[in-house]
């Protein structure tokens, strides 16, 4: 099963943005950092444009976050790059003449909706300075 992991390269973006005091910062100099290629680095660029959550001119290398990394929740984040997609997600191909194959997916259906409601609180009191701070504490440590 492949998962997704565009909300983690979203904010690996965001981060490397917001840190890297540089005026211009290229979508390949991203990719290098998050081990992909530029294109894929635009796109969802371009999806957290489209979000407003970040700025950037067409042909030139100069994103900038919109807003205070205090005011970006982690939840923003995730609906600018996955939109309504779950975080967990039923299998739909289960045997259809079995009774637990029909009706387990219909009983999970409601405990999922039920997790997927607490992580978008969750998600919601996380900040973009939250993970600036831990990510920024983590290096502290490294260095001493």
């Amino acid at each position: 099963m492949k998962y997704s992991t565009r909300l983690s390269d979203s904010v690996h973006i965001l981060v490397f943005i917001h840190q890297s005091g540089s005026p211009t910062i290229s979508s390949a100099d991203i990719a290098a950092s998050i081990q992909t290629n530029p294109s894929y680095v635009r796109q969802i660029m371009a999806q957290l444009k489209a979000a407003g959550l970040l700025s950037s001119s067409r042909g030139q290398a100069t994103p900038k976050l919109i807003k205070e990394p205090q005011e970006t929740t982690l939840l923003e984040i995730y609906k600018a790059v996955e939109k309504d997609k779950p975080l967990l997600h039923l299998d739909t191909h289960t045997n259809p003449r079995c009774g637990v194959g029909v009706n387990i997916q219909l009983a999970l259906a409601d405990y999922y909706e039920r997790i997927q409601k607490d992580i978008e609180h969750s998600m919601q009191q996380i900040t973009l300075q939250d993970i600036i701070t831990s990510y920024l504490q983590r290096i502290s440590q490294t260095d001493a």
